[in-house]
């Protein structure tokens, strides 16, 4: 996704001038329009006057029976079991433990207060936690069909400032293709569009131009994934690659994979996207009159900007990074994460045998910016996460400062420890096996996950001690 100049500066190539942290900024004013007064979403999750609630306590090896009494109290205020487990507490001065036990419930919201007094005078050290109200997020990756949001449309039947505004042909053109898209559900094969002469011959200028500056100002992980592109996926002049062979070849080299989409996506949608490894991926490509700008994303910025990277291990492990880090976030962290996909996967640039390189795709698919950023005119700054997402942005200029990591390696780590700073009830996890996120939200969850990562640590122990011993 990328927003790209129009403005004093002159950029002979151009990208979109529409950003995702805008997107965010905006359905963030929208949902805050939509919220009831006096609502801050930290509120217990209600249905008809009913509440979720978590309850922690403990019961002593004296007051065993206090766990038998709870079950009377629920009969009394009408609250429904949701969920009960019990663990091992604190080992007393006598060396004998106490049992904690975890129950979520459901119940009216005017018995709370009486519900939770009552059971502090059967058992120990009552805890209640309310429900957040989170924001739904795909568990499985089909449930990507469910993310469709475009937030913001500058296909050339609402911009009049569009390049194809005006060629009812290309208007055509354009809504054949994104119909593809709309059409796409996962397990689908991906849509192949047979590309015209005159939509090949403006890739084909695109492409020329570019190629013509990355070996000075590309970082090598660019590079290598652009020749392997050429040799295996059809990347060059004489045609628009496929997004069908270019996604098999993700997949096989990261893991990821693509999909159609009819334009811009809303922020939460597509960095949800990212987590599970999809990239959502524009085939239409932008008006033969301006091969130099498009107001929306198209083919070009998506596969010479974003796609050699994506075949980057560190760089798609970074990429899915900030989709896991969005699952369930507020809105106000999704603008956060917007900001910092911005100066990185858009913009970022990186240090690489004392030089300074692009990997962001919005600097890769624009000829004027790229080379731009690596001049002496725009500031430099360290890549540091909390600094970054205050960063004011661009999206009618170049960008007056540029953030530089040390490495994606090092990229990552940050924005990890950053991901932690993010308020939700739970933590979430990627398999990949399943292609699915396991949402770890409680104490039974996060053991088993525990075990599992044990058990591969095990299995990584014993490779290494064959190693050893051979």
């Amino acid at each position: 996704m990328k927003t790209e100049n129009s403005g004093t500066q002159p950029a002979p190539f151009g990208g979109r001038r529409q950003s995702l942290i805008e997107d965010a900024r905006r359905e963030r004013a929208v949902a805050a329009s939509a919220e009831p007064c006096g609502g801050d979403g930290q509120v217990f999750e209600e249905k008809e006057g009913r509440l979720n609630v978590n309850l922690l306590f403990n019961i002593s090896n004296e007051k065993n029976a206090g766990f038998f009494k709870t079950g009377k109290i629920f009969e009394t205020f009408n609250a429904k079991l949701l969920h009960v487990e019990s663990r091992p507490g604190r080992r007393s001065k006598n060396g004998t433990s106490d049992l904690e036990i975890f129950i979520k419930c459901e119940l009216h919201n005017s018995n709370l207060d009486v519900f939770v007094n009552s059971l502090k005078r059967v058992v120990d050290n009552v805890k209640s936690v309310s429900e957040e109200k989170v924001p739904w997020f795909p568990r499985q990756i089909k449930e990507l069909d469910r993310c469709n949001l475009l937030i913001t449309k500058f296909d050339p039947d609402m911009d009049k400032d569009h390049p194809g505004h005006a060629d009812e042909e290309y208007r055509k053109r354009r809504a054949f293709i994104s119909e593809l898209a709309y059409r796409y559900k996962h397990g689908d094969q991906l849509p192949v569009v047979e590309y015209t002469a005159e939509e090949t011959a403006t890739w084909r200028e695109v492409y020329k131009k570019l190629k013509s500056i990355y070996p000075k100002l590309a970082c090598r992980q660019f590079l290598d994934s652009v020749q392997q592109l050429e040799r295996e996926c059809g990347y060059g002049e004489e045609r628009i690659p496929q997004l069908r062979h270019i996604s098999a070849f993700l997949k096989e080299k990261t893991g990821f994979q693509l999909r159609p989409v009819a334009g811009l996506l809303s922020a939460r949608d597509f960095l949800a996207s990212l987590a599970f490894r999809v990239f959502q991926c524009t085939q239409y490509i932008r008006h033969a009159s301006s091969p130099m700008h498009s107001p929306e994303p198209d083919c070009c910025h998506e596969l010479l900007g974003h796609i050699p990277m994506l075949a980057d291990r560190e760089f798609a492990q970074f990429s899915q990074e900030i989709g896991l880090a969005s699952l369930g976030a507020k809105q106000e962290d999704i603008e956060k994460l917007s900001t910092l996909y911005w100066f990185t996967v858009e913009f970022g640039l990186c240090k690489q045998n004392g030089a300074v390189k692009a990997y962001g795709a919005g600097l890769l698919s624009s000829y004027g910016e790229l080379v731009y950023a690596l001049s002496n005119e725009p500031e430099y700054k360290p890549f540091e996460p909390e600094e970054t997402a205050k960063q004011p942005y661009q999206d009618q200029n170049y960008q007056p400062v540029y953030f530089v990591s040390e490495s994606f390696e090092d990229a990552k780590v940050k924005l990890r420890k950053y991901s932690k700073s993010i308020k939700r009830p739970f933590a979430v996890r990627y398999e990949p096996i399943t292609c699915s996120v396991e949402v770890l939200d409680l104490p039974s969850k996060i053991q088993n996950a525990l075990w599992r990562t044990q058990e591969e640590l095990k299995m990584l122990q014993g490779a290494l001690e064959k190693l050893s011993s051979s």
